[in-house]
């Protein structure tokens, strides 16, 4: 039966957010061509994840099985996986979500597969060949592709989508073993540093405030730092200020730092540059603090303070805790 399979992601049992909107981009796409969707789990610590997925329209989930799977991360190996799956079950579509792991996992398929990528797509419209419309350049345009190939390979842009639940029954689950060779696993993660306990996760954060060269050093940011554990969030940057070694990469929104989609991004001294905006798009809300009107993140923002950050980020601090003692 021809039907749609979905790559799903995650990190030693942690489901990426981001493969809940690609199943949901997969579900409405299923619904067009009248086919079922189906998804790929890799690796037995994956299997508490099939619950979860039950609330997503997935009628098959698809379930990797192998000594080595549950070592480490191995894109060969994972690729390696899918591309077993889909000489048996033969879809007509394969996705995943567009984030650095499943955008390598699935640059790895089209190599063994011999198949076109249009990766980053937020729509596809089926045909002969398909047509896919395509972020590039981090967003800011938009291109119209053609996608031919025995099966259609995709990405789905981060954030292009809200995931979305529907009314489903259990999905049926179906586990296989990949033939996997020591070429697989040339290339796996060997060690990992593991973030400050209790940090909450840029990518995951529900409140990000954001810093940029405006905070004028790496002790500027210790302001933001406390509003953001008042808001229950966690503090990101620029990449002016990682260049300048105020905060580690792995705090920088971007293009080539971490995309967000917080419920508001709080963003202080921050310039609005293509390359920050392409990181902070997801974002539901944007307050901008900046010393000035003409600046890009204000004209880009749904409210704005003009004013000079270390005042006005310890009045939003002493105001929210007047409100948390009952005195506001």
């Amino acid at each position: 039966m021809t039907m749609i399979l979905g790559f799903i992601e995650h990190d030693r049992g942690k489901l990426n957010e981001l493969s809940l909107e690609m199943l949901t981009f997969g579900r409405r796409l299923a619904t067009q061509l009248n086919v079922p969707l189906q998804a790929i789990l890799i690796g037995e610590a994956a299997r508490p994840l099939v619950g979860r997925l039950s609330s997503f329209g997935v009628s098959v989930l698809h379930l990797a099985k192998h000594e080595r799977l549950d070592e480490a991360y191995a894109p060969e190996a994972w690729a390696q996986c899918m591309v077993n799956l889909m000489a048996a079950a033969n879809p007509q579509i394969v996705i995943a979500a567009g984030s650095d792991r499943g955008s390598e996992v699935m640059a790895h398929v089209a190599a063994r597969s011999d198949l076109p990528l249009a990766a980053n797509c937020i729509d596809v419209q089926p045909g002969d060949p398909f047509t896919v419309t395509r972020q590039r350049w981090g967003g800011s345009l938009l291109d119209e592709s053609r996608l031919t190939g025995a099966v259609k390979l995709l990405t789905v842009a981060p954030h292009a989508l809200q995931a979305e639940e529907v009314s489903a029954g259990e999905p049926m689950l179906n586990e296989f073993t990949p033939a996997l060779g020591d070429k697989e696993f040339r290339v796996r993660v060997a060690s990992r540093v593991e973030a400050a306990a209790g940090k909450v996760s840029l990518a995951e954060a529900k409140v990000v405030v954001g810093g940029g060269r405006g905070v004028g050093s790496a002790e500027g940011f210790k302001v933001l730092e406390e509003l953001a554990g008042l808001l229950g969030g966690t503090v990101g940057c620029s990449r002016a200020v990682t260049s300048l070694g105020w905060r580690p990469h792995h705090d920088q929104v971007g293009q080539t730092g971490t995309r967000i989609a917080p419920e508001i991004y709080i963003a202080c001294g921050v310039s609005g540059a293509t390359q920050h905006m392409v990181g902070a798009k997801g974002s539901k809300r944007i307050l901008a603090v900046n010393t000035d009107p003409e600046a890009t993140i204000v004209a880009k923002a749904d409210w704005a303070i003009i004013g000079d950050l270390h005042e006005v980020v310890p009045a939003l601090s002493a105001e929210i805790r007047k409100v948390k003692s009952g005195r506001g």
